[in-house]
């Protein structure tokens, strides 16, 4: 199949096809007239692609469990190295840290929607808060 084609059934911009294969992450055949020529396989790797992208994974770490998967919902690696191994234990790290980091925020925005939504609902004759700034508050009349 052509770019355009593989572009359509995956959702992935031609751009980022194309950024795949720099990377090394997809690799197309090539038509007797140069145009890319995309597997039947390879709508599956881009999904693989882009799931292990939208985890974190950065694409130099793609590039190392890519051929270790034989089903998308497992990461199997035989044979790994010390280097590998290591690599994959920083990334569960930082994801974590990022997870932290994320339940936190949300947790922030659940906080402050709270805050807004209550505050927008006036109780009879009392006047609602707008919004708070450090040195004042402004009420609505």
């Amino acid at each position: 199949m052509r770019i355009g084609e593989l572009s359509e059934r995956t959702g992935t911009p031609r751009r980022m096809l194309r950024y795949y294969e720099e990377q090394g992450l997809l690799v197309p055949g090539r038509a007797s007239n140069g145009y890319r020529d995309y597997a039947e396989g390879c709508v599956d790797r881009v999904l693989q692609i882009r799931g292990l992208l939208d985890s974190g994974l950065p694409t130099r770490i793609i590039k190392q469990v890519l051929p270790c998967i034989d089903d998308p919902a497992a990461i199997h690696i035989s044979g790994a190295t010390a280097e590998t191994i290591a690599t994959l234990e920083r990334e569960r790290d930082s994801m974590a840290h990022r997870i932290r980091c994320l339940l936190r925020s949300h947790e922030a925005i659940v906080g402050y929607l709270e805050v807004v939504r209550r505050d927008q609902l006036p109780s009879a004759g009392v006047p609602a808060v707008r919004y708070r700034r450090a040195d004042s508050v402004t009420e609505a009349a």
